[in-house]
């Protein structure tokens, strides 16, 4: 019987790299948190990863996290279809512009967008004629979250769209069908996937975000207090068995809605193929 050649030239040495890199840069340093974790009795955990102001913690970074792929969803293929589908003065200027939040350090934007959106600032004051508050308040968190998640849902849609065949709208344009029902059922199906995608991406970038976020919260404690600045209070207290139960059960949250949303998206793709 011949041998049958692998696709991949030196597939063992390959793989073997990629699981020594991993096991390094990934799988060592997160085992090590479960083995932090591993002297705390259960009573120990429980109390130091669910008590009332560590669960209003989760709720604060889960929701803002959430509610601001959320609109990145929407703002990101809206600013991904511009881009695609529309030429303008600066075009490529504002494409570059979006991977700001990649190359700005986020302490900078923290504060800038605290600046921003406190009572005295530009866009906070405007919000405070309104009645609304904007730094120092979940609102505000949502908003630093959105910001550095937006390329995330840009970036994934954006090279789909490109690679759009512009025929097919102009066979279903010619059929009869109207710009609102080639949307839906010729390019939406076509963006689930990458949209799913973008979505995971910003989702889990803003569930860990702490820089751009210290500053706008306020830290204030059972109100605008976030997981990751109390992971970062223990450990400036040396209580590293607390902040790993903590950031234990942020990896496992996360870790399960990551898997449900790419389930979905794997789902989505089976779907659209039949």
């Amino acid at each position: 019987m011949a041998h049958k050649n692998s696709v991949v030239p030196g597939f063992r040495l390959t793989l073997g790299i990629t699981l020594a890199y991993l096991s390094v840069i990934i799988l060592i340093p997160l085992s090590s948190v479960f083995l932090k974790t591993a002297d705390m009795g259960l009573r120990e955990f429980i109390d130091a990863a669910f008590n009332k102001r560590v669960l209003h913690a989760y709720g604060v970074s889960f929701i803002s996290a959430f509610l601001a792929a959320s609109v990145n969803v929407i703002f990101g293929v809206l600013l991904a279809w511009v881009i695609v589908r529309y030429d303008f003065p600066f075009k490529r200027i504002m494409d570059g512009m979006i991977d700001l939040p990649f190359a700005l350090p986020t302490s900078v934007a923290g504060i800038a967008l605290t600046t921003l959106y406190s009572e005295n600032g530009w866009i906070g004051s405007q919000l405070s004629k309104a009645g609304m508050k904007g730094s120092y308040t979940v609102f505000g968190i949502t908003i630093a979250l959105v910001f550095i998640g937006i390329p995330f849902v840009t970036r994934s849609v954006q090279p789909v769209l490109e690679d759009l065949d512009k025929g097919i709208e102009e066979a279903s344009l010619m059929l009869g069908a109207t710009r609102s029902q080639i949307f839906k059922k010729v390019i939406l199906p076509e963006l689930l996937s990458p949209i799913l995608t973008g979505f995971s991406l910003a989702f889990a970038r803003g569930v860990g975000e702490y820089g751009s976020v210290v500053f706008i919260s306020g830290n204030m404690p059972m109100k605008t207090e976030i997981a990751p600045l109390l992971i970062m209070s223990k450990l400036e207290q040396f209580d590293y068995e607390g902040a790993t139960a903590i950031a234990i059960v942020m990896l496992l949250v996360s870790f399960i809605m990551l898997l449900i949303l790419n389930l979905l998206r794997r789902r989505t793709n089976k779907f659209l193929k039949e």
